[in-house]
């Protein structure tokens, strides 16, 4: 079973940091990171702020990004496509030599928040060695099966206690609701479809936390 890991970097050991210091009020979420050949990811990233002309000028001078092609555009989002280079040293590349998957990132200004796929425990070994071997600084938030947590606790990550309590405060909950999940994911800064996923995984912490009684393996035989 597959075993998934929720982390923060700095955003210089990560990919786009000049751009991001350049223009902190953008967030960046990427979409689907593909590697191709030996020495170059090309991912898909959505940018939300009102500054997306000096995001790209800063992005053309980014020595970690190269050939960055706008795709698509939205009333608050553009999507492009660009290639990061092997040449910069950084947690970007070192996924790839274990066959993880970038599930889901988030960079703004000078930090990103990471949750990757690995294949089992082995290869989520051989990542964070190539993590402590190359000195990358990182924040274990959580650590779990897909569907059996393997935190010792099950409480919710900083970012989906901030989507729980800002949907919360916004009313989502309410009967009938005060809000919408657009509305909400706009306060928070993010795509409508990453606050459904930090939605879910709350409400998976906290059942797991309140509800079960027993780990999960107790009942199998």
């Amino acid at each position: 079973m597959s075993i998934i890991a929720e982390f923060g970097v700095p955003s210089d050991e990560f990919a786009l940091y000049e751009t991001l210091v350049a223009v902190p009020e953008m967030i960046v979420e990427i979409e689907r990171v593909v590697a191709h050949e030996s020495d170059r990811i090309m991912p898909l990233f959505w940018t939300r702020g009102d500054n997306h002309a000096d995001f790209e000028d800063a992005a053309a001078d980014d020595p970690s990004v190269e050939d960055i092609t706008k795709l698509d555009e939205t009333d608050d989002a553009v999507l492009y496509r660009a290639e990061w280079v092997e040449n910069v040293e950084t947690v970007a590349y070192a996924y790839t030599e274990t066959g993880a998957t970038i599930t889901e990132a988030t960079g703004q200004n000078d930090r990103w928040n990471l949750q990757m796929r690995f294949d089992d425990e082995a290869s989520l070994s051989t990542f964070r060695e190539c993590l402590d071997e190359n000195g990358y600084q990182f924040d274990l938030n959580a650590l779990y099966r897909e569907h059996q947590p393997m935190t010792e606790s099950h409480e919710v990550t900083a970012p989906q206690r901030d989507a729980l309590l800002c949907a919360l405060d916004a009313g989502f909950y309410n009967v009938p609701r005060d809000t919408t999940m657009d509305d909400v994911a706009a306060d928070l800064g993010i795509s409508q479809q990453a606050l459904s996923k930090r939605l879910r995984r709350g409400y998976r912490n906290l059942i797991e936390s309140s509800l079960t009684l027993d780990h999960p393996d107790d009942s199998e035989e």
